[in-house]
């Protein structure tokens, strides 16, 4: 009898072009690290990125109401109400939650570090609320869901569930390339579609924290959701491919995922350079 390989995400850095992409966000990445802002102004930088990362999240899940909208509720000017607000305020409690999870930059030592599924449960929780029943939020779904219908069919309960509980198990204790990790967890959680609402955001800030424990974004500000933001339908449509789980299509989802990563860390930089200058980056929006 045939067995599953020790280490599922590993053999995924083998796929064509997977190598390339991997050394550009890698490279993007420590370059952005060695912005001078990370040195004392580090909080500020990851705070801004942090609204623009949720900003550009509640658009692609139908709530582009604007990093200012969301920089007002942040700051006590004004409340979100229903609807549209709903996702976008969820999206910020989101990165909340997120970023209560980061270390701060340069600390020594890890100290507790809460286990990814019990993060997944909070970051859902505080996406999904005013969405969904108390009782629904933080819970695997027991029906369909009613987002991201552009994937195709979703899988049953339980085997959305299995998929949830099977990857961020292996991205424990993988040794395969932070990016295919982050990638792979990206997409297994907006495919998988393990929640009633609120999967899509749900899946990016959860890819958010991953991409700094794993060491790919140890800074927190990394960009790639306005990115993604840019172009929508490709975004969606390679999360399709992906589902289909045929090699190149979900190669080609990692090596595009490599591009996002590449691009977020210059829309990083540029919020770096504002902060050190004084002024925000402008585009807000």
């Amino acid at each position: 009898m045939s067995r599953a390989p020790a280490d599922a995400l590993a053999g995924l850095a083998e796929l064509p072009g997977v190598g390339a992409a991997v050394d550009a966000a890698r490279g993007a990445c420590e370059e952005l690290r060695w912005h001078e802002a990370f040195r004392r102004r580090w909080r500020e930088v990851r705070a801004e990125a942090g609204l623009r990362a949720a900003a550009a999240s509640a658009a692609l899940d139908g709530a582009p109401v604007g990093v200012e909208v969301l920089r007002a509720w942040a700051t006590g000017g004004g409340a979100p109400g229903g609807g549209v607000d709903a996702v976008a305020a969820g999206a910020l409690r989101a990165q909340a939650v997120v970023e209560a999870q980061l270390p701060d930059l340069g600390a020594r030592g890890g100290g507790v570090t809460t286990p990814l599924p019990q993060v997944l449960a909070r970051v859902h929780a505080a996406a999904a609320a005013g969405l969904l029943p108390d009782t629904e939020v933080g819970r695997p779904r027991t029906g369909a869901p009613g987002d991201l219908r552009g994937l195709g069919p979703a899988p049953a309960p339980d085997v959305a569930a299995g998929r949830v509980a099977g990857v961020l198990r292996d991205a424990a204790g993988t040794r395969a390339p932070a990016l295919v990790t982050v990638a792979v967890v990206h997409a297994e959680l907006l495919t998988a579609r393990p929640f009633a609402a609120a999967n899509g955001v749900a899946a990016r800030a959860t890819a958010r924290l991953l991409a700094a424990r794993t060491g790919l974004d140890p800074t927190g500000t990394v960009l790639p959701e306005p990115v993604w933001q840019e172009t929508p339908q490709a975004y969606q449509a390679a999360a399709a491919r992906y589902a289909t789980g045929e090699a190149d299509a979900v190669a080609g989802w990692v090596v595009g995922y490599a591009d996002a990563v590449v691009r977020g860390a210059a829309r990083a930089r540029a919020v770096a350079d504002e902060v050190l200058a004084g002024r925000r980056a402008e585009g807000a929006g």
